[in-house]
């Protein structure tokens, strides 16, 4: 499906990022991870730009143009009340300027049909409680999506997709925790890493400056006091 195109997946070594860049490689498809965690590709911080500077200079020299951009790497979750300034600003660096700058990198170098896929969140349109870091970054990217998907226009088709609850571990979730979803369940990698390849594919060659929202319709389940159940206890909903 992708034999000899290049894909990059930052934050690729586990979880959501790890599950695309494998599908990637399933695919015929010659994955560059960049993350923190080590991997077989490169390991640094994309929030540092001297870092995204040598990672894009050694894509480059080795294969010599980028098809796929995978924006993944997870940005800081604190909240309102702990989170520094410092730390606020490293999620921003981590979740929208990486994003930003890696795009910027390798804009002369994207081969023809070329896509960029960025993972937002739903909580980039809905929050918990001191979240601050991570909602703000993941609401940036999504707006980065739209803008870059202009600036890029005939050239890149860039989209995002946001995903819900996703277990990225072992566990099971049964009971409540899958009943509440509309889907009946809590999403997997794979539900995200398909969106990916669709987006990144021929199939999706009339999609750009979109968000696929990936929650189980979690976002579109209307929540009210004493509603089907629900019920609000100790400021938080139930």
């Amino acid at each position: 499906m992708f034999a000899n195109r290049v894909a990059v997946v930052t934050g690729g070594a586990k979880g959501i990022g790890r599950v695309i860049a494998d599908s990637f490689t399933a695919a015929g498809a010659r994955v560059c991870v960049i993350d923190l965690l080590p991997n077989n590709y490169f390991v640094g911080d994309i929030a540092d730009p001297a870092t995204l500077e040598s990672f894009a200079r050694k894509v480059i020299d080795e294969f010599g143009q980028v098809d796929f951009l995978i924006n993944n790497a997870l940005p800081l979750m604190k909240g309102i009340d702990s989170c520094s300034y410092e730390e606020f600003d490293y999620a921003l660096r981590v979740g929208v300027a990486a994003p930003f700058y890696l795009a910027k990198l390798f804009s002369p170098y994207f081969g023809q049909g070329a896509s960029i896929v960025n993972i937002s969140s739903s909580r980039d349109r809905m929050s918990q409680p001191q979240t601050e870091s991570y909602t703000a970054a993941k609401g940036g990217i999504s707006a980065l999506t739209h803008a870059l998907a202009v600036s890029f226009s005939g050239s890149v088709r860039v989209n995002s997709i946001s995903p819900g609850w996703i277990e990225t571990g072992d566990t099971i979730w049964d009971g409540a925790d899958a009943a509440q979803q509309p889907a009946g369940r809590v999403g997997n990698p794979m539900d995200i890493a398909n969106m990916v390849l669709y987006l990144c594919s021929d199939k999706a060659g009339f999609i750009t400056g979109e968000n696929i929202c990936i929650d189980g319709g979690m976002t579109r389940q209307m929540i009210y006091h004493n509603d089907f159940g629900w019920t609000l206890q100790k400021g938080e909903s139930r």
